[in-house]
């Protein structure tokens, strides 16, 4: 193979690793300015599932940059599987044009297929062949007589060069399950969450409804106390017109026989007169 040839191709599939990772955050960066900042109303938005596919394909570029990129920073290989970058390209793309993808599993299971089988093949049969040709001490030294091939940012560079292990195949399973696991565990404790602030609605529904009804039951309260209120006055107007009109009979009563009395007396010595003038 031509070097010149070899070199440019190692730019390539380097730079093109690198500019995926740029235009995956990119992406998330949309989809999460556009999403409600609420967790219980993001289920329920239309971004939803995209949010969810762009999540999965940050894991799977983790694990890839945690596979490949501390060989291509030692100049010692280059990110080699070239169609796990097309497939993240059309994933990506897939979730920018379409409004209702599918499931988060049924579009990554192409790129996790192929992913899978990449980092396995490279973890068994070529990490040992470069591990004979990395320096003992400079971890991060260059081969001699060979052009710089272009790496990550500078903070994961320095951090994965200072690495002294090798990830194996059964860390980065291990890693997977946890961020399974993970993943389950949060999704658990949100809806949890959702159910909680469910029934705390419920509960402020039943007070308000006890508070309409004891505000009701006030006002009949208040109507019956003014009705009766009323009959009292009624009544007592009645109870005194009864006794006035018992007490003004009771007067005439007296006074007619004071005007009885009064007019009988003079009466009566006018006929013994008569009788005595008579006899």
């Amino acid at each position: 193979v031509c070097k010149r040839m070899d070199l440019v191709c190692q730019r390539m599939l380097n730079q093109g690793f690198l500019k995926v990772e740029r235009y995956h955050n990119l992406c998330q960066k949309q989809v999460k300015a556009q999403l409600p900042r609420r967790e219980s109303e993001r289920r329920n938005h239309s971004l939803a599932r995209h949010a969810d596919i762009l999540a999965a394909v940050e894991t799977r570029l983790s694990l890839l940059n945690m596979t490949f990129m501390k060989y291509v920073d030692s100049n010692l290989c280059c990110f080699i599987p070239g169609k796990v970058i097309d497939e993240i390209y059309r994933v990506l793309r897939y979730v920018n044009s379409t409004r209702a993808p599918q499931r988060a599993h049924e579009v990554l299971q192409e790129l996790r297929d192929i992913s899978s089988m990449a980092m396995e093949y490279f973890d068994e049969k070529i990490v040992p062949i470069l591990k004979r040709k990395m320096p003992g001490s400079d971890v991060s030294g260059r081969l001699i007589g060979t052009a710089p091939v272009p790496g990550p940012s500078a903070a994961l560079t320095t951090m994965q060069l200072f690495s002294k292990q090798n990830p194996s195949r059964q860390e980065i399973t291990k890693l997977q399950q946890q961020v399974k696991a993970n993943g389950t565990g949060l999704t658990a404790l949100k809806r949890e969450i959702s159910e909680l602030r469910i029934k705390v609605q419920e509960q402020q529904k039943q007070l308000q409804d006890q508070d309409q009804k004891l505000l009701e039951q006030t006002q009949i309260i208040g109507e019956q106390n003014a009705r009766l209120a009323e009959l009292e006055r009624k009544l007592r107007e009645v109870m005194e017109s009864t006794v006035g009109n018992s007490s003004g009979s009771g007067s005439n009563e007296q006074s007619l026989r004071k005007r009885r009395k009064a007019v009988e007396p003079p009466d009566c010595p006018r006929k013994s007169k008569r009788l005595r003038n008579r006899k």
